[in-house]
């Protein structure tokens, strides 16, 4: 008889293991960054990844206005939103987004690369933007990720 276990691993709510994780976005490309940060909130960088289950680590990002876009992206890239009501389309550019709230962008981007289900909308709530280098969360203890 074969003593090696066929089962496939799966991760439970007492199992999981969160943790705090700090980027700092200052001169990092938005999508590279954006990237890293939902696979992190996701927790598809941990060996106990469960793609129904929320694994990922709470992410705090610094230094959101100071994140870079290429080309002329900052003027020609366009947000688009719609009002509901008839003729009611809305787009802004990356620039106005940048001046009116620097979180946003990367906010953004970051639930762009998540699921588009609950699971994706509870995911979005472990992530915390801020736009300068001070943040409220000294007290977690975030680990300092390098990107």
């Amino acid at each position: 008889m074969n003593t090696i276990s066929n089962k496939t691993y799966s991760a439970t709510p007492s199992t999981i293991e969160k943790k705090w994780v700090l980027i700092d976005a200052e001169d990092q490309s938005l999508g590279r960054v954006s990237s890293e940060i939902a696979s992190i909130l996701r927790g598809k960088n941990k060996p106990e990844f469960t793609p129904h289950m929320d694994a990922g680590d709470n992410v705090v990002v610094i230094n959101a206005e100071k994140v870079k876009l290429t080309g002329k992206k900052m003027t020609d890239k366009e947000y688009f939103r719609h009002t509901g009501y008839p003729g009611g389309e809305k787009f802004t550019t990356a620039k106005e987004m940048m001046e009116k709230d620097p979180t946003s962008l990367v906010m953004m981007a970051v639930k762009g690369m998540l699921p588009k289900t609950k699971l994706g909308r509870q995911l979005l709530t472990n992530l915390r933007v801020y736009a300068g280098p001070v943040h409220p969360h000294s007290a977690q203890q975030p680990e300092i990720k390098e990107i």
